[in-house]
């Protein structure tokens, strides 16, 4: 390859010389020539490869089922490697353009190849992003953050392309400079501390499988409620409900807590957890006239007549003075409220009757006592489950006063009303 060189680029300092040039401007008009001769050598190797390797790619891209090569070709894979070609015959020809210029000769051949280092890892970097799109397209691999693994490798694959630059720069064995490189670690770490510490978090986040892309997160923090579309190296990306992205540190999904919603999607029901508050004042025993007419009600006149008879039954029993409610058993107003709302959460569609389905009194407050309905609704949909739980909410505010039972609220403020002179 040498001696092939040799032969054409030698020839035209010898020509001058016998056209009678003298040894100076023969020199120098061979320089032109070979400079020339060289441009255009590269550029028929460069046009040559460029046609060949995107044809051959495009063929094999056809005849194949994966999309890998197509991606490929998208990412300008075989562009790149055809600057290449010419560029290695370029290094490999200054040498012997150059000869009698050491001087230009070392810092040609530098710069030339620095431009080789720097198209290697940019060739490597569009073989990642083919992988990386691949992968994406794959069902088994579509949830996992496969940006921040291949950021890692080119993080590397960056700082030992620097460190050949260096090399080439300076002409210190890549050796030594690795060796240097690592007596100043401490400043690197420094340097890359937000690196680390994603790299760190999003192997955390993998392996325990945290996170996934197209999960729905809720971190009150930084204001993030929606589904997680991109998990890189130093960020997650939420896109909110509202159409707005949030950016989150990865490393902040192991440091601080976040609200991961993928069980609720998995599971048969959605929670539907919320109460309303009854004044207590308005809470006493049913008389039995009262009961009567609380018959009329399909869903608890089964569950009246049972109890009336419980009732009546224990009360004979037990010679009980029913003058005075307290005396005996009795029904109240919200212990036959709480049996309605159980029978109409029975028979409401939108539930789940397989899993938990509960009305429920919890500890009573300054503000009345709270009455808590405690179940899932089938559809996980927001828009749907938000309809189911306003659906059930107007029914059972609506049905209080019905049992002779008042919501608590606050008292307004009253307004003046203006006397005009």
């Amino acid at each position: 390859m040498h001696n092939l060189l040799e032969k054409i680029f030698g020839w035209c300092y010898i020509l001058f010389r016998k056209w009678g040039f003298g040894d100076t401007i023969a020199a120098y008009l061979s320089l032109f020539v070979n400079i020339f001769i060289l441009s255009v050598i590269s550029y028929y190797i460069y046009r040559f490869f460029r046609l060949f390797l995107v044809t051959i790619m495009s063929i094999v891209a056809r005849k194949t089922k994966t999309k890998f090569d197509d991606l490929l070709i998208s990412n300008k894979t075989a562009m790149y490697i055809s600057h290449l070609i010419p560029l290695l015959f370029i290094y490999i020809s200054v040498p012997i353009i150059l000869n009698a210029y050491n001087y230009w000769e070392t810092i040609f051949g530098k710069l030339v190849g620095i431009y080789i280092v720097l198209l290697i890892l940019w060739i490597i970097r569009t073989i990642f992003n083919a992988l990386k799109d691949h992968l994406k397209s794959i069902v088994k691999f579509s949830d996992k953050p496969i940006d921040s693994y291949i950021q890692v490798i080119m993080i590397v694959l960056w700082m030992l392309g620097i460190a050949a630059i260096f090399s080439e720069i300076f002409d210190i064995k890549i050796e030594k400079l690795l060796t240097t490189l690592g007596a100043i670690s401490a400043i690197i770490l420094l340097i890359f501390r937000d690196t680390i510490l994603g790299f760190v978090a999003s192997i955390q986040v993998s392996v325990n499988d945290m996170l996934r892309i197209g999960d729905w997160i809720t971190m009150d923090k930084f204001g993030a409620d929606g589904d997680v579309i991109e998990i890189n190296l130093a960020t997650v990306k939420v896109r909110n409900f509202d159409n707005t992205t949030t950016t989150i540190p990865t490393y902040s999904l192991i440091s601080d807590s976040f609200k991961n919603w993928r069980g609720m999607q998995k599971s048969e029901g959605r929670r539907i957890k919320r109460h309303i508050l009854i004044k207590s004042n308005s809470v006493r025993f049913l008389k039995n006239e009262e009961l009567d007419n609380f018959l009329n009600i399909q869903l608890i006149n089964e569950h009246i007549l049972k109890k009336k008879i419980e009732i009546d039954k224990f009360n004979s029993q037990n010679n009980i003075d029913t003058i005075i409610p307290l005396n005996g058993r009795n029904l109240t107003n919200l212990g036959l409220f709480r049996k309605y709302i159980t029978k109409y959460l029975e028979n409401h569609p939108g539930l789940n009757k397989d899993m938990i389905l509960l009305c429920r009194q919890l500890q009573p407050t300054a503000q009345g006592i709270p009455l808590e309905i405690y179940v899932f609704s089938k559809d996980k949909n927001w828009e749907n489950y938000e309809y189911i739980m306003s659906d059930i909410f107007d029914h059972v505010i609506a049905s209080v006063s019905f049992f002779d039972l008042e919501l608590f609220e606050l008292p307004s403020e009253g307004r003046g009303v203006f006397i005009p002179n």
